[in-house]
């Protein structure tokens, strides 16, 4: 079965990439670099020519507001468009774990658009809600840090290895079209300043970690639960505490 990946690339694309090949299929890698540019449309309709299933886990290459609106926007209106023209019968997309209570974010209204145009669209779908990643635990660290002291929600949080992300996509695209939304988290929930204080020391870090009710996520202010999934997600098997201690 063809199967077109879009951000196919990525940490996340890449990896369900090598599954569905392994699985026998042909996973095409749909990147600007591979002359598939979903902003312009340039190269859409070549690459999905009998293509059954589009997975799409690309991201905006800004995080602005109004860039990673007009990123999720056109380019899902580009793909859907393909999609049609095509006969492709089942379109996944990879989104976020609590979107739509994050309304004050920008990037999470710009994920609420496109999982809008998708719910739209004739095309069949699946959407997969995923939480924050195991990988992104530095880079929030990082983001999160005023004076050599890290400020993070207070908050929970129950992030996922890419690699069950990845197996939870590939799940998705070769199973029927659900018409709506699965939810995957990690296996353990996490208050943010301990999961982040545990990253750090095992990183070496000394930062100090705080957890301050007014600190805010992509631009959001949290709510305990804003984060994680509801009761029956599918759970992810790979814990932080292993994934870090393999990741050194």
């Amino acid at each position: 079965m063809k199967i077109v990946v879009i951000g196919g690339s990525g940490l996340i694309g890449g990896k369900v990439v090598a599954r569905l090949r392994d699985q026998g299929h042909e996973a095409v890698v749909a990147t600007p670099r591979t002359g598939v540019n979903t902003v312009t449309g340039e190269g859409l309709a070549d690459a999905l020519k009998g293509a059954a299933v589009v997975v799409d886990v690309s991201n905006s290459p800004s995080f602005e507001d109004a860039a990673v609106l007009e990123f999720f926007t056109v380019s899902n209106r580009n793909i859907l468009e393909a999609e049609a023209e095509a006969g492709v019968g089942h379109h996944v997309a990879l989104s976020i774990v609590g979107t739509s209570r994050l309304t004050e974010s920008g990037y999470f209204r710009a994920k609420i658009a496109q999982e809008e145009l998708i719910a739209g669209s004739p095309i069949p779908y699946s959407i997969v809600h995923a939480t924050q990643f195991f990988e992104f635990a530095g880079a929030i660290a990082d983001a999160a840090t005023e004076g050599g002291a890290v400020r993070v929600p207070d908050a929970l949080i129950q992030p996922i290895a890419s690699d069950d992300v990845a197996d939870a996509v590939t799940r998705a695209a070769l199973g029927p079209p659900t018409g709506g939304i699965t939810e995957v988290g990690g296996p353990d929930r996490y208050t943010f300043d301990d999961l982040i204080r545990e990253y750090l020391r095992s990183h070496g870090d000394d930062r100090t970690v705080t957890a301050d009710p007014q600190a805010r996520y992509f631009g959001a202010l949290l709510q305990e639960k804003s984060l994680v999934p509801a009761d029956g997600a599918d759970l992810g098997h790979i814990r932080f505490t292993d994934w870090l201690a393999s990741s050194k």
